[in-house]
């Protein structure tokens, strides 16, 4: 199957099963630019279907840049408020007053003009690109990542570094509807070539498919070093209300509400006998000892 039959086959599949989605509606060119925009900063740590009803929310709060650039910080991090990863939204607003002042209101149309904007990279410039302004482009996320090592059964350390993937990427040929075709690969990775279980005999280029051919659909991924950090936390309740504090000692969840906690060392963690809870962030696993304070104080305040 050579790229021209690869292209129309993945077109073919993707006209007939996309799913409907509110930054793919018909839009106008202002829309589009902010939408994808907006969808592009909200997919990068999250699943689609996590993003739809925030997606939703955010654009009737908030339906277009000149509103996002203006909004107060509060409203803001409330249409956020669940989607985690809050440096995303604070970047997006630095970003909505870049265009206004530098670009007239309007996404730059140039991969490098796109990389100045505060929390835009390699990935979601070049998605921009390929969707909004067309451009012969395929964007390398975790989904076309999955289709590459499956195609071309990437199993080593050195195979499946980005500039090998990106090398691969020449197997998708082009399309002069470049917007369409960088969403159809990135759909079938998403919904065919899944990272369990993927459905082959719905995907449009299983014939291609060394992995397929053998059976074999195991994902080989880079090893990632967690960092192991503990903490303990004081929490103070009185009636309905908990003393939340401004972060500006830890990197996490910077200027964020948060509980009073402290970072300490393991041995004072193992031998502490509060409940513990464990939770991931990014590259670091966060081990907690829940430290109640039950006697009485004079006043809880909310800051």
């Amino acid at each position: 199957m050579n790229n021209q039959i690869i292209t129309k086959e993945i077109l073919n599949w993707y006209d007939n099963n996309k799913r409907i989605l509110p930054w793919r509606k018909h839009l106008t060119k202002s829309q589009k630019q902010y939408f994808t925009l907006v969808s592009e900063v909200m997919l990068q740590q999250t699943q689609v279907k996590t993003v739809i009803p925030y997606f939703n929310n955010f654009i009737k709060k908030i339906p277009n840049i000149k509103a996002l650039a203006k909004i107060n910080n509060r409203t803001l991090m409330k249409c956020w408020e669940g989607l985690g990863y809050y440096s995303r939204v604070k970047n997006l607003k630095k970003t909505a007053k870049k265009i206004i002042k530098e670009f007239n209101g309007n996404l730059p149309n140039n991969i490098d003009q796109l990389k100045s904007l505060p929390g835009i990279g390699d990935y979601t410039s070049t998605a921009i690109m390929a969707i909004v302004f067309n451009k012969q482009l395929i964007p390398l996320d975790g989904n076309v990542e999955r289709i590459l090592k499956r195609i071309f059964y990437l199993k080593s350390e050195k195979e499946i570094v980005k500039e090998n993937l990106h090398r691969k990427k020449s197997f998708f040929g082009k399309s002069n509807r470049s917007s369409d075709y960088a969403q159809a690969i990135m759909e079938i990775g998403a919904l065919i070539c899944k990272p369990k279980n993927p459905l082959c005999h719905e995907c449009p280029i299983s014939k291609n498919c060394i992995a397929y051919k053998k059976k074999d659909f195991v994902i080989k991924s880079k090893n990632k070093f967690n960092k192991v950090k503990y903490f303990e936390a004081d929490i103070y309740k009185n009636k309905n209300k908990y003393l939340l504090v401004k972060n500006n000692k830890f990197n996490f969840l910077k200027n964020l509400l948060i509980f009073p906690m402290r970072e300490i060392n393991q041995k004072k963690f193992k031998s502490s006998l509060n409940k513990r809870i464990n939770i991931k962030m990014s590259n670091m696993d966060m081990k907690i000892s829940i430290n109640k304070k039950i006697k009485k104080f004079i006043q809880v305040i909310v800051f």
